[in-house]
């Protein structure tokens, strides 16, 4: 299925072994250090993949944030116009850049709206890599409303997924996680605007077609201010 030109796809290519075991290194380290370690990265590899590596290699969950003193999260009750995200729950990712998008967008110095995504195509047996799209209010869009902030690592056992959509003849699985129960991170990482591979491909939306947004996101059609 060819998907709306609107979807963003990750940088191609697998990262190396050397680079994977230099990851787990990290990770290991940083749980090893205690609960909800900050972890020193030095590395030369972008942030976004090693936190993309953890999701998906150790089942990691994500939640990025701009509070970087998060010792415990709480189920809270939020306003969506998704039935998922309607759950009184601590929600997640299981992709490192979703969650990064959430710890660099300031919605506590700019109020706006946020509509975006993170989801791979099922095909029989195929899944494609990710895609992602990433929409703020468009009256804030000019001021860049971004901030450095943390994305923390969560254990994934109370974690469950978001069901799945279907595209057509495909299926669509979604990246969010929820957890009906608090969670305590297992370690954070700081991320800055800089770290987000797609900041410049942030768009802009109008708050009162959010709903027309929504819909064009969870069917594949086009956006409703493109032909």
């Amino acid at each position: 299925m060819k998907l709306p030109e609107y979807w963003l796809k990750r940088a191609a290519g697998e990262i190396d072994p050397d680079t994977a075991r230099t990851f787990d290194r990290l990770l290991n380290s940083s749980l090893a250090s205690g609960p909800n370690a900050v972890i020193d990265y030095q590395l030369d590899a972008p942030r976004w993949q090693f936190l993309c590596h953890v999701a998906q290699e150790h089942g990691v969950a994500l939640h990025g944030s701009g509070d970087c003193g998060i010792a415990l999260f709480e189920p809270r009750q939020p306003v969506d116009l998704n039935a998922f995200g309607r759950q009184k729950a601590v929600y997640a990712a299981s992709d490192g850049i979703w969650a990064m998008f959430f710890a660099i967008v300031d919605r506590d110095r700019y109020p706006m709206s946020v509509t975006n995504a993170c989801i791979r195509l099922v095909e029989g047996e195929k899944v494609s890599d990710p895609f992602y799209f990433f929409s703020v209010s468009r009256a804030v869009l000019a001021h860049r409303p971004w901030r450095t902030g943390t994305v923390y690592l969560l254990p994934r056992a109370t974690f469950f997924s978001q069901p799945e959509l279907t595209f057509g003849a495909a299926r669509v699985r979604i990246a969010q996680l929820a957890s009906l129960e608090p969670v305590r991170p297992l370690a954070r990482l700081a991320v800055s605007p800089d770290d987000f591979p797609f900041l410049d491909q942030i768009r802009g939306h109008d708050d009162e077609r959010l709903q027309e947004y929504a819909t064009a996101l969870e069917t594949g059609a086009p956006l409703p201010d493109e032909p």
